[in-house]
């Protein structure tokens, strides 16, 4: 992942979807040779020179300020989450020397893992912007078997998503899950791009999947805090649930994740039925481990 590269190609292809009649320039009828906005367009809505634009979208960001950074968000009229992407890029190009990261998954304190246990009526799990699974509760391991299939540890997301046949059938909106899934892992490499572990699952997914390929080449970044995800469960069927994505101050890059669903809705009793199978399954492996003969 090369800065310079992915500062340029995100405003590009920022630059590009953006039309003149949008960001409220006159066309005067003239005939257009490039898709959406040109360099000096942007330039012009963002008080700036055409220069200093231009050298700032071939990856050039030495020196550029946030008043500068400010100006051109609301020219290509990025939203939140693109802007803090774009702040994200211009620090690591104003960066002298690459900051050492762990390649080992975080570790998720005993504290958590027992607040993460508490939620007996909900599924829960923790994050990182990998979109690795560090930590779940019994709740999340059954309405996530699917993922927990793969050998691999830790269970990853995008992983399951890409690379696995059955993640078409869990999740009946898999174009939509799929596209917020690589925005995510892209908002992670801007926040940390020297994540070695974030790289090989790029090189990964890149190599074994052109759907990745393909949403990677866009750019596109996003929050996902909250909202809601439609599920087929092998065991239960189909369920609606709202995901709120809390994250852990004390333990930066770490995030709970909860699912809940609707009161009084089918979902709500669906997700019952999955707690009471994964209760029973759990007090079936402890008679089975005591009827051992190993113990």
């Amino acid at each position: 992942m090369s800065n310079p590269d992915d500062i340029r190609e995100f405003l590009a292809t920022r630059r590009a979807r953006l039309t003149p009649e949008r960001a409220g320039l006159p066309t005067y009828g003239r005939t257009r040779r490039v898709l959406g906005l040109r360099r000096e367009e942007v330039a012009l809505l963002a008080g700036i020179s055409v220069e200093y634009y231009t050298r700032l979208e071939r990856g050039n960001a030495r020196g550029v300020s946030d008043d500068v950074l400010e100006s051109v968000s609301r020219a290509l009229q990025l939203d939140e989450a693109e802007h803090a992407h774009l702040i994200d890029l211009v620090r690591t190009a104003n960066t002298e020397r690459p900051p050492r990261k762990p390649t080992t998954p975080a570790q998720v304190r005993p504290s958590i893992r027992r607040l993460v246990d508490a939620m007996t009526e909900i599924p829960a799990f923790v994050g990182n912007g990998r979109l690795d699974i560090l930590y779940a509760n019994p709740l999340l391991e059954a309405l996530y078997s699917e993922q927990f299939r793969d050998p691999a540890r830790p269970v990853n997301s995008a992983r399951f998503m890409f690379l696995d046949p059955r993640a078409r059938t869990f999740f009946p909106d898999w174009e939509t899950n799929m596209l917020d899934s690589v925005a995510a892992l892209r908002g992670e490499a801007g926040r940390n791009p020297y994540d070695r572990a974030l790289s090989d699952l790029v090189g990964l997914l890149s190599t074994r999947s052109e759907e990745f390929r393909v949403a990677w080449a866009r750019h596109d970044v996003r929050f996902h805090r909250s909202g809601t995800k439609r599920m087929h469960h092998p065991l239960v069927g189909d369920l609606t649930l709202s995901y709120e994505r809390l994250e852990v101050p004390a333990d930066p890059g770490l995030a709970i994740v909860t699912y809940s669903a609707e009161p009084g809705s089918p979902s709500e009793a669906r997700l019952r039925e999955l707690r009471d199978w994964s209760s029973t399954r759990a007090r079936l492996a402890v008679v089975e481990a005591q009827n051992s003969p190993l113990t």
